[in-house]
């Protein structure tokens, strides 16, 4: 009988524990969010910057180019792909 009550006490303080750090977690995640949000337009300048740079040294398919901002549990990416049409060889 003893045992079960201090089953029931411990097990109670794990399940807060547990609970605590999963909404901690689940907070934690939402703010990086809301910090690392970016609206449409600050994406747009961002992927014609991008393009203009990588435009200086590689030709590229600038109709297929796709930016995107992913987060997942342990950290956010900015993700850039760029389709290569051939490589500049004159670069002076």
């Amino acid at each position: 009988m003893i045992s079960n009550t201090f089953g029931k006490i411990f097990k109670r303080k794990d399940k807060e524990l547990s609970s605590r750090d999963d909404v901690k977690q689940r907070l934690k995640l939402v703010l990086e969010h809301d910090r690392l949000s970016l609206d449409a337009y600050t994406l747009k300048k961002i992927r014609e910057e991008i393009l203009h740079v990588v435009s200086k040294y590689l030709e590229l398919d600038t109709e297929s180019l796709e930016c995107s901002v992913e987060t997942n549990n342990t950290m956010t990416a900015l993700k850039a792909n760029l389709p290569i049409r051939k490589i500049r060889r004159n670069l002076g």
